[in-house]
């Protein structure tokens, strides 16, 4: 058994807390699959032998996933958010999120194909809505609001008018 975290965030999902851990793995840096904990015994979506919970790192988080099923689905009242330096640590995050069966969304937001909900958030970006220049914040929130993946040289022009 593997050192338990004080706090984890635990995610349910139908059947593929294991393919997921491993995508989270693969794609971001600092992302680990650690140990992986198969049923006892049947319960109510699986078998005894299934994959019951899986032990994972995303960006330095420690999360355990849960196979527990189709009762419960995520929503965007939970996401991940990930500071991107530039437009390219952005477009590798966001292309690799949607391009595997995930879906993009409003304002850097998208959704994995496990429906979880990330927001790939440049600095850039945080920096200019959170200006004490606050005209030039709007503008650049103002733009932020008309994309789906953020274009970093789209705020810098809206923030400089």
């Amino acid at each position: 058994m593997t050192k338990i975290a004080k706090n984890t965030i635990c995610l349910w999902y139908d059947n593929d807390a294991e393919g997921a851990a491993q995508f989270y793995a693969e794609t971001f840096p600092d992302s680990s699959v650690g140990a992986v904990h198969r049923a006892p015994g049947d319960y109510p979506s699986g078998k005894e032998g299934d994959v019951l919970t899986v032990e994972f790192t995303v960006i330095g988080i420690p999360c355990i996933g849960l196979n527990g099923g189709p009762a419960f689905t995520h929503n965007e009242a939970f996401s991940f958010q990930v500071a991107t330096e530039d437009q390219s640590e952005t477009d590798r995050y966001w292309n690799a999120i949607v391009g595997n069966g995930g879906q993009e969304s409003e304002c850097g937001w998208c959704k994995d194909k496990w429906g979880i909900s990330w927001q790939i958030t440049p600095v850039v970006l945080t920096k200019a809505y959170t200006s004490p220049d606050r005209v030039a914040a709007k503008r650049a929130f103002d733009a932020m609001l008309t994309m789906k993946k953020i274009d970093i040289a789209a705020i810098e022009a809206a923030f400089r008018g």
